[in-house]
């Protein structure tokens, strides 16, 4: 068969779809609900009355910890050995569970102490040895091993210009460089000093607040310090991401009295309590915050639309004996079987398109209007998941063709394509779905299809409740829209062989 014969298959069945009414209202419909769903998702939303510190990539940061400083004014160092980095954790009445991985202790060089602003550290951790971070997103590992009276670690933070230099010893005479940074407009006096940190321990699908307890040795102090006390205060205790300090040790009561940062001398030195996290805030750190994937709910009715058009687009001419006509029309049944793929693919991804492009940032708009607090996308992102979930859509309404054609019965061929395609994403929005079991689905379902929507990012540094039904899929965009791809081409594939065997 010529490709002209395809092109008249094609047009034959484009004249099919569109003087069937009820196919076009569908399929409208679908775009609509898009649109509409997400309008009504922003303007319904409400945000938190608690700033959301931004850092200096545009996205939310969790900018909280206890610093212990002094003003350094142009170029300097500061070098201090941490001998011990212990925890408590909230809800262990003894305060004896293990240290908090991400648990941090060491030197920093701030742009100021406004949460959000630019820095540059030096630390132990709880359990990832010696690392260098800047910047909140940027994270490199030094030696391994934690700190203790026995091995103590040895820090060094230098400043010349923009240029920040860590590094690190294991006995105060050999160094080691862990990183070299550029913080670009760095002013020419900084807040530099000690400080401490500690995230929430994760248990499970939750998380308990902690606090962390370092003991530092005398600060060696090189330039232009001002050589006064040192000042202690608690960075970004008003902030939303900051979770609190947990209860004293031992304390039953939850409401009862809780632990608090500070500093006091040790000798020479200094021993330090803080709590809350330098690091790129996660989706469970922003409670009250949202994703353009929030505001796009529309796509799950309009996922059932294209699921009963895609069906009725095959099962309606076997339900109506008009299958005969179109194989008698076009003898080739595969290529009869493409044309109606091509046509349904194609109608419905030029549908929902615009819709998707026009939901988007209408939806973004008025929800920050609102108030509400939106992880922040790029204009390629955006452009990513208008063009994802038209595809999305697009190949469900194949997939429904395919089952379609296996099935020929409407009511059962619907069930199957809402079961197979709808179902999973219902259960792994299902908070009370195991993590385990929603990472399954959003692997080898379909439902791996919607990472294409996703816009928030998993950083390795940072410990948080990272599952789809908080918005981060094992997938990637389009790793999970190649899974929706696999299904519609396989159901395909079963239909055309099922159509070549049997009579119409």
């Amino acid at each position: 068969m010529s490709d002209a014969t395809f092109r008249r298959l094609v047009r034959a069945e484009w004249t099919k779809f569109s003087t069937v009414p009820g196919w076009r209202t569908g399929t409208a419909a679908a775009a609509l609900m898009i649109v509409l769903f997400a309008v009504l998702t922003a303007a319904s939303a409400t945000g938190g009355t608690t700033p959301v510190p931004v850092g200096p990539h545009g996205g939310p940061v969790s900018d909280s910890f206890y610093f212990v400083h002094q003003p350094l004014r142009g170029d300097g160092a500061i070098t201090v050995a941490v001998t011990s980095l212990t925890t408590v954790i909230g809800g262990d009445p003894d305060g004896r569970e293990p240290t908090v991985p991400w648990a941090k202790a060491g030197l920093i060089i701030k742009d100021g102490a406004t949460p959000g602003t630019s820095y540059a550290a030096v630390m132990v951790t709880g359990g990832h040895g010696v690392r260098m971070q800047h910047d909140f997103v940027h994270d490199t590992a030094g030696e391994p091993g934690q700190a203790s009276p026995s091995a103590p670690r040895w820090l060094r933070l230098t400043r010349a210009g923009d240029t920040i230099t860590g590094e690190t010893s294991v006995d105060g005479g050999r160094w080691s460089r862990v990183s070299t940074v550029r913080l670009a407009g760095l002013p020419t006096v900084v807040q530099a000093g000690l400080f401490v940190a500690c995230p929430n321990d994760v248990d499970g699908r939750g998380t308990r607040t902690a606090a962390a307890t370092a003991v530092f040795g005398r600060p060696d102090l090189q330039g232009q310090w001002a050589q006064g006390r040192w000042d202690g205060a608690q960075v970004g205790a008003e902030v939303a991401t900051f979770g609190g300090y947990p209860p004293v040790p031992g304390e039953v009561d939850v409401h009862g009295p809780h632990m608090t940062g500070g500093s006091v001398p040790t000798g020479d030195g200094f021993t330090v309590t803080g709590a809350g996290d330098i690091a790129p805030a996660a989706r469970f750190e922003v409670p009250l915050g949202g994703t353009v994937s929030d505001l796009l709910f529309g796509t799950f009715t309009a996922l059932i639309a294209m699921s009963v058009v895609g069906t009725l687009f095959i099962t309606a001419e076997y339900r109506h004996a008009l299958i005969r006509t179109t194989l008698s029309a076009g003898p080739q049944r595969l290529r009869v079987l493409a044309a109606k793929a091509v046509v349904l693919g194609g109608v419905t991804f030029l549908t929902t398109l615009p819709a998707t492009a026009l939901a988007v940032p209408l939806s973004e708009r008025i929800a920050r209007a609102q108030g509400l607090y939106l992880f922040p996308v790029s204009t390629a992102t955006a452009v990513r998941v208008a063009l994802g979930t038209a595809a999305l859509l697009a190949l469900t309404a194949v997939f429904a063709l395919g089952v379609g054609t296996l099935l020929r019965r409407s009511a059962t061929a619907v069930t199957t394509v809402v079961v197979t395609v709808v179902l999973p994403h219902v259960l792994v929005l299902t908070p009370i779905l195991p993590a385990s079991a929603q990472r399954w689905l959003t692997l080898v379902t379909p439902d791996a299809a919607f990472a294409v929507q996703h816009t928030i990012v998993r950083y390795a540094h940072v410990d948080s409740i990272y599952t789809p039904s908080s918005g981060y899929y094992p997938l990637g965009p389009w790793s999970g829209l190649a899974v929706l791809a696999g299904y519609a081409a396989a159901a395909l594939l079963l239909a055309a062989f099922a159509l070549r065997r049997r009579d119409a």
